[in-house]
């Protein structure tokens, strides 16, 4: 697989589902002000995987947040089974503790076959975590922060994605053009 076909196809995501579909309104601004690095692992296994998420934390936490706000770990050899993904989240959360930046980074995930809990695998909502590839979105709790301190009801973010989704359904997605 091609890695800048693979960081085409998440920005192709990232600007016609997250900003387009106003998913997260907060990607707009990183994404315009070009403080997203986007990262694709070559690991084959979750441990290669871990290794390179620890690289990417640790730098991410070195850089200045006005270059790098934000990472995105895109991992299209490992991981590709949702609940394999899902296992592996833990690991992901006890390396950030392991590496003492717990309260300082943190961990959005998003994968080509996320399933919320409870929900039917076709069901529209769970495309609101839907990415082309899996994908471990690394975080600043400090932009964080400010961001919710710049919209008065985060809460309704996800009400409003639900929204968002019922209206636009399967048919709309797929007319987004997204890869799969």
């Amino acid at each position: 697989m091609n890695e800048n076909q693979v960081i085409a196809d998440t920005r192709d995501w990232v600007v016609k589902a997250v900003i387009g579909l106003n998913l997260c309104p907060f990607a707009k601004a990183v994404h315009v002000n070009e403080r997203i690095r986007y990262v694709v692992s070559d690991a084959t296994d979750p441990e290669a995987l871990l290794k390179d998420l620890a690289r990417e934390l640790l730098a991410l936490n070195r850089a200045d947040p006005d270059e790098v706000d934000t990472t995105l770990v895109i991992h299209p050899h490992v991981l590709t089974d949702f609940l394999d993904f899902n296992d592996f989240l833990d690991a992901a959360d006890a390396l950030i503790e392991d590496l003492k930046l717990d309260g300082i980074l943190q961990i959005a995930d998003f994968h080509p076959a996320y399933q919320f809990a409870d929900s039917e695998p076709d069901d529209i909502a769970n495309y609101s975590n839907r990415s082309p590839y899996p994908t471990l979105h690394i975080l600043r709790e400090d932009s964080i922060e400010r961001a919710v301190e710049s919209m008065p009801d985060t809460a309704s973010i996800y009400e409003n994605n639900l929204e968002t989704l019922d209206k636009l359904g399967h048919e709309g997605w797929a007319a987004l053009g997204l890869k799969k």
